[in-house]
Parts: C-alpha cells; structure tokens; sequence
C-alpha cells in the first residue's frame, strides 16, 4: 500500500472509532499510532522481523508530540482565559453583568432572554470556553425566565446558544488552537473574533425579538425599572469592562507602537486582574479552591485531545494526506467560493459527531493547506479586495468562518457540548428539552455564516487596523 492508502484506510478507521463513541483524543491517538506504524513497516517492507522496529520508530514519533507541541508558549493562553471565567464567575460579576443587561435590555419584546444573550456576550469577553459560559448562566439566566413565563426549552436553548459566543468573542480558547496549528498571529486572530462575536449576539437578538413579536405570548417584556436603577446596575458590572480593557490595552496598545506584551502575558494579567476583584467581592477559599479545580480539569480535557489529535496530525504528515487532498482541491473546476461552502456544510455534519475542538484538530492539517492553496482573492468581491484576502488575512477570514461553525456545532444534536451543560446544571430539563429550545438558533447562525462568507470586511476591518 501506498502512503496515500494508508492515510485513507486509518483516517476512515477513526471516523468509524468516532461515530462509535470513542472519545476524539483517544481515538485520534490510537488511529495516529496505528497509522505510524503501519506506515514505517511498510517502509520496510512488511518484513515480519522489522516490525518491532517499526513499532520502536513509531512509538519515538509520537512520543515527541505532546512536549514539543503543548510547551508552547501561545497555548498557556487556554488555562488563563479559562482561570479568568471562574474567577469572575466565583467573585458574582457574572450575576452583576447579567443584572445590568436586565434592567437596560428587559423593556423589549422578549427583553429577558435579549438580555441573556448580551449578558452571555459579555462574559464571553472574559472567559475563553462555552462550556463554562453556558453552565454559569443556566444558573442565572433560566430561573429568572421561567418566573415570568418563558417556555423551559426556549430558555435553556437561548442559554446554550449564548454560550457558544465565547468560541469567538476573546478571549477564545478554539481561536487560540486555531492560531497555533495554521501558525497565524494570535493577537490578530482573537482581535477579529470581536467584531463578528458581537454580530452573532446582535443576529440572537433580533430572532428573539422577531418570535416575541410573531408569537403570542411569547417572551413578555419586564418593564418598571427607574433610569435610577438602571444607572445604579452598571458600576457592579463595571469590572468585567475593566478587565477586557486592560487585556487590550497591554496586547494592542491602541495608542501606537509596539505593544505592551504578548496576548499570553496579557491573558495572565487579565487573571491577576480579576484575582484581586474577587478578593475584594470577598471570594472565600471554597470559592478560589473550586475555580482552580474547574479551569484545570477542563484545561486537561482540552490539552488531552490536542495531545492525541497531534499524534495522528504527525501521521497525516507521513502519509501525506494534506499534500494529495490541496492538490485534488486545486484540479476542481469549481468556483473557490463553492468550495468554501462544501467544506462548511462539511463542518456541519462533522459537528453532528465530534466536539468543536476535535473536529478541528483533526480537519484543519488536511483542508487549511487546500482553502490558501486556492487563491484568496478569488474569495473576495471587488469592494472588499482592499483587504489583500491572499495570505495571513485569507487565514484570518478563514478561522473565524470555521470557528463559528465550531459554535454551530456546539448545539447541535447529537453530540452538542453546551446543550448536555446545560441539561446537567438544571434538573428539571432532558438533553432533548434543550435541543428542542436551540432549533430557532440555527436559523440565526445560517444568518450570521452567510453574511461573513459575503461580506469579509466584518471579520477583517479590525485586524487590518493592526
């Protein structure tokens, strides 16, 4: 068999391993192993008496993977951010935030749950997971709507939705994953996740309002709060604004320059900065205690699959997957930008299957090398070819559509993450409650995907002000 063959055959044993439940950084390890394996015996002739010493060979390969990879300085980004959403969580800023949204918000048709999504939005300026985003406001968020009559399932569904935000408002850890394994700029990957992050919200928004208006009795406004009270919400709320702007101001340094630090040393003093906000909120030992527990044990969950995942990546690089799939891409007749759409509807039904992570780090060795293999400025109108889409900015563009897909795939059935969070903070709702509340949200990511596919400036005027 050829190399080509072999990365065929073992790439379809980990579909297989996947779609059986497998969990995606063992199957990806094991199919990684197996596929080195086989690759270097075969590079010695399926001689039975060289086995062991493809076996020995293999085993070196990937062993060579987790420290070379994970020591990398970009990816201590991932325990910070996460560190500052439990922090901020334990020291109740989160509740503040989600007050403050309430009293300015709640007075529009279907203002409560509005106000969720832009509460959501925000804390998603200060936590880099969706999981943590959608476990912290099942909390908040679904008692307050289900007190004035909202359905159960469409308030679980606008709160796992709202969560999957924090996939592309910064601090993100999945833009960060992203940066790493096509080796683009952090800092100017998380800053074009603001701009369509705060799309999405706005898009949310709009389809609550839409269905409260339609619908009837669907989502009635909360009225009664004073210009006073409202006023008096917003300096509570105050520190998670404090917090972003810091982190922006180290890593970007808005007054010209060089900047203050990397994003990594901006995410840690984003940490510290919350660190002395919760002292002050009185956090208590339990509190501080349960905060490092939390970030660490999804910090290992996600540095697991990049562990396993990469192992397999290292396999892709023998067989030379990447390489055959670009060069098929490259000889199709069709349009790039119809085979941008294949590949994201692709990302659709992956993420039927596969968590966000995963599903990225196992098809971006294989289609990001075809996406700028295909000329980048093909994707781009006229109006927008002042962008210079070929390059770092055709990398940019492309990791914010892929990593929105990675939202969508965040609530979909039957694997969608956000969705069994939210379903186990709450025991009064099943996993299938929250998939049914979560439906009219496609509708709204469909949206916003079509319009950052059309209109590319969304993701890019920001970055290119860098």
């Amino acid at each position: 068999m050829e190399p080509i063959e072999i990365g065929l055959v073992v790439s379809g044993g980990l579909l297989v391993l996947v779609v059986l439940g497998m969990r995606v950084a063992f199957a990806a390890g094991l199919a990684g192993m197996v596929g080195l394996i086989w690759i270097f015996w075969a590079k010695f002739g399926y001689d039975p008496e060289r086995f062991g010493k493809a076996v020995t060979v293999a085993v070196k390969t990937a062993g060579q993977v987790p420290h070379s990879k994970v020591s990398s300085q970009a990816l201590s980004l991932i325990p910070t951010f996460i560190l500052i959403g439990y922090l901020a969580y334990y020291a109740g800023l989160t509740k503040a935030l989600f007050e403050a949204a309430k009293r300015w918000l709640a007075w529009v048709p279907g203002g409560l749950a509005v106000s969720t999504v832009f509460a959501t939005a925000g804390f998603a300026a200060v936590s880099g997971a969706s999981v943590a985003t959608s476990a912290v406001f099942a909390r908040i968020a679904i008692p307050e709507m289900l007190k004035i009559g909202y359905d159960k399932r469409f308030a679980a569904g606008v709160v796992a939705a709202g969560g999957t935000l924090a996939s592309l408002i910064p601090p993100s850890a999945i833009l960060v994953i992203y940066a790493i394994i096509v080796e683009q700029d952090v800092g100017k990957l998380l800053l074009a996740g603001f701009i369509p992050g705060a799309f999405s919200a706005v898009i949310y928004g709009l389809l609550i309002i839409g269905m409260a208006v339609t619908i009837k009795g669907f989502g009635p406004p909360v009225s009664g709060f004073t210009w006073k009270e409202r006023f008096m919400a917003l300096p509570p709320a105050l520190p998670i604004v404090f917090v972003v702007v810091t982190i922006i101001f180290f890593v970007y340094n808005p007054f010209g320059g060089d900047a203050w630090g990397t994003p990594t040393e901006g995410g840690a003093i984003g940490a510290f900065v919350v660190f002395l906000m919760a002292l002050y909120q009185g956090m208590r030992w339990t509190q501080f205690k349960n905060a490092l527990l939390e970030t660490a044990k999804l910090s290992v969950m996600i540095f697991t699959i990049i562990w396993g995942v990469l192992i397999y990546v290292r396999f892709l690089g023998f067989a030379d997957l990447p390489g055959a799939f670009s060069d098929w891409i490259t000889s199709l007749t069709l349009s790039p930008m119809l085979i941008l759409v294949c590949i994201l509807l692709a990302y659709a039904v992956l993420g039927m299957f596969m968590d966000a992570i995963g599903m990225l780090l196992l098809t971006l060795p294989v289609v990001y090398p075809a996406v700028m293999a295909l000329n980048g400025g093909e994707f781009v109108t006229a109006a927008d070819s002042t962008f210079g889409m070929s390059g770092p900015m055709c990398a940019i563009w492309f990791g914010i559509l892929v990593v929105k897909m990675a939202e969508f795939c965040l609530i979909t059935p039957p694997i969608g993450l956000n969705c069994f969070v939210v379903a186990g903070v709450r025991d009064d709702l099943s996993v299938q409650d929250v998939f049914k509340g979560v439906t009219p949200f496609f509708v709204a990511d469909a949206i916003t995907i079509a319009l950052l596919v059309s209109f590319p400036w969304i993701v890019l005027w920001l970055p290119s002000q860098v």
